[in-house]
């Protein structure tokens, strides 16, 4: 959808240029996932890009927050957050157990080598910015 209007908090900037190189390219290209996903789904017009405890995030309207991140501690991997109170994870393990590896019910998690499958990933992107609109339907929609 050409109409989407991206709201960005300026500090988002920052936190993406402090990664090391490979892994900004790495989460960039997450960002890239969800901003696609979000322009093409019809109902969302805003995105807003902001920071939520300091890593990248995402909402719209009548959608769950997605963050993205890479942590020191975990140097090999980086990962896309969701509500860990939502059915967001629980249902995409049932769908994708053999596609995505997981950590708890709040991320899916990706290795820096992983390819990443992006029609699976968008798919989980749209379920959750789509959250509040498909929480009560078989699977989130999926």
């Amino acid at each position: 959808m050409e109409n989407l209007q991206i709201q960005t908090n300026p500090k988002v900037e920052a936190v993406f240029n402090n990664y090391p190189d490979a892994v900004q390219k790495k989460i960039l290209n997450l960002r890239k996932l969800i901003v696609e996903t979000a322009e093409d789904t019809e109902e969302i017009t805003k995105l807003e890009e902001t920071l939520k405890w300091g890593e990248p995030s995402y909402l719209v309207k009548k959608g769950s927050t997605i963050r993205i991140d890479w942590k020191e501690k975990a140097p090999n991997q980086y990962a896309m957050y969701f509500k860990c109170t939502s059915k967001l994870v629980p249902t995409f393990k049932l769908v994708y157990k053999d596609t995505f590896n997981f950590e708890g019910n709040r991320a899916i998690v990706f290795q820096m080598n992983d390819a990443i499958p992006e029609i699976e990933l968008k798919n989980c992107i749209k379920a959750a910015l789509r959250y509040h609109s498909v929480k009560n339907t078989p699977n989130l929609g999926l």
